[in-house]
């Protein structure tokens, strides 16, 4: 190889490193912004909890009763779901967060600040 041809691979490549640096950044942008309303932990977990609820029915549209194991986690989805939304919706929470932003909205169409914290109050 001559070095015209080096300089022409190295270039290309830089160009191709560049392009993937663009497209990494833009991926992780988005992903960024999906995750400000609600977190990946939550849409996971959600779509879990849709999918077991899913199977309950499947056996109830055959005729048959869900067994007591998917009964059982069926329960414990409730419960993890309710720690989950207590934990997001608590001070500093991303949905008490989202929650607040949507609150100046003179538009709402519901009453999202009935659900919000008060602010503490500062110790002089």
């Amino acid at each position: 190889m001559n070095d015209t041809t080096i300089l022409a691979e190295l270039n290309r490549q830089a160009r191709e490193l560049a392009t993937i640096r663009q497209l990494v950044s833009s991926i992780a942008k988005s992903l960024h912004d999906a995750e400000s309303e609600v977190p990946e932990k939550m849409r996971r977990f959600m779509n879990y909890m849709h999918d077991v609820h899913d199977i309950k029915f499947m056996y109830e549209e055959l005729g048959h009763q869900a067994p007591q194991y998917l009964l059982r986690e069926l329960e414990r989805c409730d419960d993890r779901f309710r720690q989950l939304l207590k934990e997001l919706h608590d001070a500093g929470g991303t949905f008490e967060r989202v929650r607040r932003e949507m609150a100046k909205d003179p538009e709402n169409r519901w009453d999202h600040t009935r659900q919000l914290t008060k602010p503490k109050e500062s110790e002089e």
